[in-house]
């Protein structure tokens, strides 16, 4: 409690909605004046978009916020900073153009004589609050010359530098070594000796059960309970962070896995400049003709990026072995891979996955333009067959193939973009959080049409952050954390209480 007796932070009956989505609902919480803190649940539960409600970021919401008893409404990040907030975001803010001294103090620049700025002013400055980090970096170096953990770290200098009452870390060790990890506790003890207030966000139940002395749950954008750290375990925490109802589908007959159709040994992703120094690590699993194998792992564990390893899209060259049908193969180039018979649903559908500007037909057509032609010259009417049969065989909603593909919902967009995949006939198709952003019943058309493909003898994998979408549709679950392999289960042992402890062990314990 503050010296009035109120908590530091109150928040009654807030709720935050986006376009076809609540993100908080009728959320409230109280926190006490020194205390840390921690805000645990999975991806999207609502956790950042909480604090950007607190730190200015998002200003338009219903409910109510109050600092030390007195309400307030906040119209940016400027007025949460002159009332003591502060944030350090989980993705990177910095211009990388800048040394590390003018990103500590971009836009609060200190100035002298005639209000010039005073660039050596800023660089003893910065020293400082770098030596308080106990890190190395010299504050005239260029953002852009540092790896990722050193960026890290003038973000968090940068919210050291406003002297906040109150700061808010959303994942702020994802991108550092365990060295730096200690280096940010001692850091964060130091805060706390001074009084200020931490709300921590992390999904490493090692990291919350170190720091905090409180901890609340967030579920599906509503608050589940508040605990003290003392009174509760790991296992509960996680049971509270999953605990929903998996949704019953009744897909009607058995599948039958059959041959081996791709085998991975030993695969890694170099990620040059990250202290991790790799976004997957020896990762080795076999995918068979007929299944559905899914990977589940919490944001930044690398299930994307071992999607775009078997599409050869990876923003490196991966090491290790990649078998298709016995064959090894390795993918410079996502043609490649679309000629050998693998496909991709991108998990952006907006940005990687749908054209726009063209209307339905010819977003399912794109990937098929040879074989509707010939000597160089497409057969449209060919084209329009071919797209119109698949129209009809997904059972996309639609008022036809000139339709915008814009003016279809996110479910009949997926099923577009799925079914131009199917045109290539693949032996493989990779789907990347494939019903993120569809509505309910949009998924249960969804996870039907993937039973229908693999029962024809189509091997898919298949990522997702819901984990009761993985339980309800997939055959196999692997589960990634930090990049590298943690747990196998078959549908019958996967639990989402296993899961999610294999998803935060961390490569420690994973080890």
């Amino acid at each position: 409690m503050t010296a009035n007796g109120h908590p530091i932070i109150s928040i009654s009956s807030v709720t935050k909605r986006f376009p076809g989505v609540t993100a908080l609902a009728d959320v409230a919480l109280e926190v006490r004046a020194g205390e840390l803190h921690a805000i645990c649940g999975e991806n999207g539960a609502g956790k950042s978009t909480l604090m950007k409600i607190l730190s200015g970021v998002i200003t338009d919401y219903e409910g109510e916020l109050l600092l030390a008893g007195r309400a307030v409404r906040f119209k940016g990040t400027r007025d949460a900073e002159a009332a003591g907030i502060s944030i350090i975001h989980q993705e990177l803010n910095l211009v990388e153009q800048l040394s590390a001294a003018a990103n500590i103090f971009l836009g609060r620049e200190i100035r002298g004589w005639l209000m010039l700025r005073d660039d050596r002013a800023m660089e003893h400055a910065a020293s400082r609050l770098l030596k308080e980090l106990e890190c190395d970096i010299h504050p005239w170096q260029i953002a852009a010359t540092l790896r990722i953990g050193d960026q890290q770290l003038i973000e968090i200098a940068k919210a050291l530098s406003l002297q906040s009452d109150i700061l808010i870390m959303d994942e702020p060790t994802s991108a550092l070594t365990e060295a730096e990890v200690s280096r940010l506790y001692r850091v964060i003890e130091r805060l706390r000796k001074r009084g200020v207030t931490i709300l921590y966000i992390s999904h490493k139940m090692d990291e919350i059960f170190h720091l905090a002395d409180r901890i609340t749950v967030l579920r599906d954008g509503r608050l589940v309970k508040t605990l003290d750290r003392a009174g509760t375990t790991p296992n509960e925490v996680t049971h509270l962070m999953v605990g929903r109802e998996i949704e019953s589908i009744d897909f009607g007959g058995e599948r039958r896995a059959g041959e081996v159709l791709l085998r991975v040994e030993h695969l890694s992703l170099p990620w040059p400049g990250h202290a991790r120094g790799w976004r997957l690590k020896d990762v080795s699993f076999e995918l068979r003709r007929g299944e559905v194998l899914g990977i589940a792992g919490l944001m930044g564990a690398g299930r994307t990026e071992l999607l775009e390893c078997l599409f050869g899209a990876a923003a490196e060259p991966p090491q290790g072995r990649i078998e298709l049908l016995g064959r090894s193969v390795a993918f410079r180039h996502p043609r490649e891979a679309r000629a050998a018979g693998i496909g991709l649903v991108t998990e952006d559908r907006k940005r990687l996955g749908l054209f726009a500007a063209m209307n339905v037909g010819e977003n399912i057509s794109i990937c098929t333009l040879r074989e509707t032609g010939a000597g160089g010259f497409i057969n449209r009417t060919r084209e329009w067959q071919m797209a119109a049969e698949t129209v009809q065989r997904l059972a996309v909603k639609t008022s036809g193939l000139a339709a915008p593909i814009t003016s279809l919902s996110g479910g009949n967009q997926q099923k577009c973009i799925i079914g131009r995949w199917l045109q290539t006939d693949p032996q493989v198709l990779l789907l990347d959080d494939p019903t993120r952003g569809v509505d309910v019943g949009a998924k249960a058309e969804l996870y039907r049409l993937i039973d229908g493909l693999v029962k024809r003898g189509i091997g898919v994998i298949m990522t997702s952050s819901e984990l009761p979408e993985l339980l309800t549709v997939c055959d196999r679950i692997l589960v990634l954390s930090e990049g590298r392999l943690t747990a196998s289960f078959s549908r019958a042992e996967a639990t989402e209480h296993k899961i999610m402890e294999a998803a935060t062990l961390g490569v420690k314990k994973a080890g």
